[in-house]
Parts: structure tokens; C-alpha cells; sequence
């Protein structure tokens, strides 16, 4: 027997795609009092994440994980969801009453369509969390804030699942996901890029240890603009030290092209900040972009 999808019982839970993300959700929701009833996954990452973090359960193909489960939970990047949804439509594995959930930052409701034109329940349920697939993530959840667009049942279910998690759900609007998505990408992608560049240039100067450099530099940082905003810049752009720019662009004239050109765009839209919060002059901005905005930089 079943549970219907709105009751307040527990969920039969069954995850496709179980990677970083996946077997972590489906791991928390069972610690959280749900069974978790079927995972599908057939790479050698997800069958070590299916043992370590839901034991006693086999990968299964998607269209069984669909049909054993009241609550399916698709965990599966980006690109190949719309036609997942499809594909399990089309095999008449999903039903109605059924609670359809994805966790993609991106996409909203509209790419669960097929499953809501068969009675599902759509639910877009994105963790605003970096994951590795381990067992440390567990501890995360807890402070982390999950995207959710869905309609009045579904958001319900959505804000359910986040209290289950310890989490926190924050309404996204249908139209708003991809500029949502788009923040959350710009904030912590690009952040591991930025700062692998740094320990990249620190290295490059003899450093041994990088990360200990920038540690309380980045902690400190970090914080400050969290708590702050703009008031947390600090540095030569916002100080207008055009000649101090100047020199680290000739300085990074032998490094990765993509390090200078990642500097120079940084910089400039630090320029455009700090002038926005009067901090640089109108002539200081000026300066500062026809540095950045030449083909080679002078001291």
C-alpha cells in the first residue's frame, strides 16, 4: 500500500541519479524518518555512494526506482533531466498522486511537465550547497537553504521536506531560477576558481603551503562582505592605487592567460562597486578602466 502524496506520513523515496547529491538527500531523508525504497546509479562513484551512505540498497533501472516510489527524488545534472522525465512518462512509471521532485538549480516546475500532465506533483527543491558525497555533507544540511518553486501543494510538500532535513525552504519564482541559479554559481563556482588561481600564484612565487596564506585572508574577507556588503572591499582598486593595478598586471604578464584576464575583469567590476559606493572618484574609475581595458598594462 502506498501513501498518498499529501499525507503527513512518512515517504517512500526512491532517488535517480545517485551521485554527490543524490545518495547524500536520500541518505539525510532516511536518517529523517522516510524510507528510502530504491536508487538507481551505474557509475562506480554512485554504487560506492549507494554502499556507504544507503546500505542494503541495489541500483535498479529508473523506471523500476519510479514505480516503487511515492516521493521520486531526480538528482541528475542539468541537461539530461527533460528527458528523464520523458523517457519515465513515457513508460508510464510515474502516476498520479506521486511526488516528483528535482534538485537542479536551474530548472523550475515546466521540466517536470510531463510528470504533471499525468497527476504528479512537481516539485523543484534545489540545496543552495556545494556537496562531495560523503558523510560530511550530512552535517550541512542542517544550515542550508533549499530553492523551491512549486504550486500551493507541492510548495507545502517542499517546505515538509526542508523542516524533515533541518534545512530552510526560500520561494524561487518559476521565471527567477536560471538568474537564481546563476548567483549561487557566480558566488561559490567561480570562488573555487578564483582562489585556485591565488594559491596557483602564490605557488608560482615559492610558497609551500598556499592555502595558509590565504586562509585567514579569505575567512576574514568572506565574512566581512557577507555581513557588510560592499563595505568589506579593501584593497588598491578601491583605494584608487592605480599604480599598484598596473603592477600586478605586468607581474601576472607570465602567468595562466586566463589568471591576467580573470584579474582585469575582477578588478574592473570592483572599480565599478567601490564608485557606485563613492568609495572611487569618477576620475579614479576612469583611470582604473583604461588600465584594465588596454592590451598590456605599465608600471
Amino acid at each position: 500500500m502506498t501513501i498518498p502524496s499529501d499525507d503527513p506520513a512518512r515517504y517512500r523515496i526512491g532517488v535517480i541519479g545517485a551521485g554527490r547529491v543524490g545518495a547524500v538527500l536520500a541518505a539525510a531523508m532516511r536518517a529523517a524518518g522516510h524510507e528510502v525504497v530504491a536508487a538507481s546509479g551505474g557509475s562506480a562513484g554512485s554504487r560506492t555512494r549507494l554502499e556507504t551512505l544507503l546500505p542494503g540498497l541495489a541500483p535498479l533501472p529508473p523506471e523500476q526506482v519510479a514505480r516503487a516510489a511515492d516521493l521520486l527524488l531526480l538528482t541528475v545534472p542539468d541537461d539530461v533531466l527533460a528527458g528523464l522525465v520523458e523517457t519515465l512518462a513515457d513508460a508510464h512509471a510515474l502516476r498520479p498522486g506521486q511526488v516528483v521532485v528535482h534538485t537542479s538549480g536551474r530548472h523550475g516546475t515546466g521540466v517536470l511537465a510531463p510528470a504533471a500532465e499525468v497527476g504528479a506533483i512537481a516539485v523543484a527543491l534545489h540545496p543552495a550547497m556545494t556537496f562531495t558525497g560523503t558523510d560530511v555533507d550530512l552535517a550541512r544540511l542542517p544550515s542550508t537553504v533549499l530553492g523551491l518553486t512549486a504550486g500551493p501543494r507541492g510548495r507545502a510538500i517542499g517546505e515538509r521536506l526542508a523542516a524533515d532535513l533541518g534545512a530552510r525552504a526560500v520561494h524561487v519564482p518559476e521565471d527567477q531560477r536560471a538568474r537564481y541559479h546563476a548567483a549561487l554559481a557566480h558566488g561559490a563556482n567561480h570562488l573555487v576558481t578564483l582562489v585556485g588561481e591565488a594559491m596557483d600564484l602564490l605557488r608560482s612565487t615559492g610558497s609551500t603551503d598556499p592555502a595558509a596564506v590565504l586562509r585567514p585572508l579569505l575567512h576574514a574577507a568572506l565574512d566581512n562582505v557577507l555581513t557588510y556588503g560592499d563595505a568589506a572591499l579593501t584593497g588598491p582598486v578601491v583605494r584608487g592605487d592605480v599604480r599598484t593595478v598596473a603592477a600586478h598586471l605586468a607581474a601576472l604578464e607570465d602567468a595562466d592567460p586566463t589568471t591576467r584576464d580573470a584579474y582585469r575583469a575582477m578588478a574592473a567590476a570592483t572599480a565599478r562597486r567601490a564608485e557606485r559606493d563613492e568609495r572611487l572618484t569618477a576620475d579614479q574609475h576612469a583611470a582604473l578602466d583604461d588600465l584594465l581595458g588596454g592590451d598590456r598594462a605599465s608600471t
